[in-house]
């Protein structure tokens, strides 16, 4: 029988997000997130435009052999959400791919879910077992400034595992929750399980009458306010 880390183990690795999906809970466009998530093939002309060259670029994010992978996992949507946040914060995605792979040559498949990293302006650091930060891409420096710390505080982990378990898109403070348990990932009223798409439909089919939504789910008016104010940002 399974163990509950077992079970969480394998619910957030489990394919689970198309790229549509992936794409709308991460807040990376489509186009974007499967590029990250599966790589691309890309050519180009040498000498006087006479000679056709072809390459292939590797998935930013870390993943087991993805070829006909068309999903995502739970651990892969976290990732989206790093990676974005490391670019808005001016870390290139060389820099980026290069981090990573300095990372995994130590610990094998890297999630940012697994490990603690900072950015600094367009530097990247990695916090090693709690003692050490190490300036990543650069020789091995130290540092100190801690920047992604928000995104940590969206994210519930499980204790005995240390797997993250919850992602919370709007913050704690809103009752929204991707729960890797609850919902096969969909996103959820926090301890409700009531999806927010079914909410969402809802609302319109009752012609945007709250009461009746919240009042036909069991759910709070905040809660059904919340759910639609968060779908309505996905739709955006």
């Amino acid at each position: 029988m399974d163990t509950s880390s077992e079970v969480l183990t394998k619910a957030v690795s489990a394919p689970a997000y198309i790229i549509a999906d992936a794409s709308r809970l991460s807040g990376v466009a489509p186009w974007t997130a499967k590029r990250w998530l599966q790589g691309y093939e890309f050519s180009y002309f040498v000498g006087r435009r006479t000679e056709l060259r072809r390459g292939q670029m590797p998935p930013v994010v870390q993943r087991k052999p993805t070829s006909g992978r068309t999903y995502a996992s739970f651990l892969e949507l976290i990732d989206l959400v790093f990676v974005k946040k490391f670019l808005e914060q001016g870390v290139s995605l060389q820099k980026l791919r290069k981090a990573l792979d300095e990372v995994s040559r130590s610990r094998g498949e890297v999630h940012f879910v697994h490990e603690v990293f900072f950015t600094e302006g367009s530097n990247i650091y990695w916090e090693d077992s709690g003692e050490t930060i190490i300036k990543l891409v650069s020789g091995g420096q130290t540092a100190f400034r801690r920047i992604v710390e928000e995104l940590y505080a969206r994210i519930e982990f499980d204790s005995p595992s240390k797997l993250p378990r919850r992602y919370f898109p709007l913050g704690k403070g809103a009752p929204i929750v991707v729960d890797a348990l609850v919902g096969f990932g969909r996103p959820t009223i926090l301890g409700r399980g009531v999806a927010t798409a079914n909410v969402y439909d809802l609302y319109l089919a009752e012609e945007e009458n709250l009461g009746a939504t919240s009042s036909w789910l069991g759910v709070t008016e905040p809660e059904a306010e919340a759910a639609i104010r968060f779908e309505t940002q996905l739709a955006a």
